[in-house]
């Protein structure tokens, strides 16, 4: 057997041994951004704020969701993406802000389905159709909205404007009162825009670069440990 025929063979092994950590482990998708993968952390009935955990890959509790707040759709995140330097700094061009940071996580993007999906930890394939800019403190924490690849009602919708503006009233209510607490200080969530897809796609282009400049090529770093392993 090869060296190369060796570490196609390990490579092969881990896969099937090991569950592949859905933000490192996952493409973002072939075509992307024009269809992206999605993992989904919550669905519209939870109500426990549950997220992934970066460090194991497992999904977690973050929080009971205190007040009536529900995420109107599926949420959670395209893997392999990071909103580091480049995303700030479109967010604070499009915003007119002098700086404005990252949010140091993989991209959120909010998935539209008619069809009932009953729990998150799982992967989708979604096609980006816009966005919100969301402002949280100082830093940039944008929303993609996309429609489920293949959905039965949203599934053909390419555009932001072709969305039910009532389902986007309560996508932008919810991420506007979601850390609201009754009595509390003032929030310091801004939604400073709606935009299209062509900016959804330079937003996502862009998470995508500052996950390379965070992280680098995870995938090609595991191939050469593997051959230089077998090299020994």
């Amino acid at each position: 057997m090869s060296a190369k025929e060796k570490v196609e063979s390990l490579h092969d092994l881990i896969r099937l041994l090991f569950k592949p950590h859905p933000w490192h482990g996952v493409s973002s998708g072939e075509d992307a951004p024009n269809s992206v993968n999605v993992y989904i952390e919550i669905v519209p009935t939870d109500t426990i704020k549950y997220e992934l955990d970066k460090e194991t890959g497992l999904l977690k509790i973050d929080r009971p969701q205190l007040y009536s707040n529900i995420c109107p759709a599926l949420y959670g995140f395209i893997p392999k993406t990071y909103c580091g330097d480049s995303v700030g700094e479109f967010s604070a061009q499009k915003a007119g802000r002098e700086r404005i940071r990252g949010d140091g996580d993989p991209m959120d993007i909010c998935v539209l389905s008619e069809k009932t999906v009953t729990h998150g930890d799982i992967l989708l394939q979604a096609i980006p159709v816009g966005g919100i800019r969301m402002i949280d403190g100082e830093e940039a924490d944008d929303k993609i909205i996309a429609v489920m690849k293949g959905d039965a009602a949203y599934g053909e919708l390419r555009e932001i404007n072709e969305c039910p503006q009532s389902l986007i009233d309560r996508l932008r209510h919810y991420f506007l009162t979601y850390k609201d607490v009754p009595g509390g200080k003032n929030p310091t969530v801004e939604l400073t825009h709606l935009y299209g897809r062509d900016e959804a796609h330079e937003v996502i282009r862009r998470s995508r670069e500052d996950y390379l400049a965070k992280f680098g090529d995870v995938e090609g770093m595991l191939v050469e440990a593997m051959r230089n392993y077998v090299k020994r």
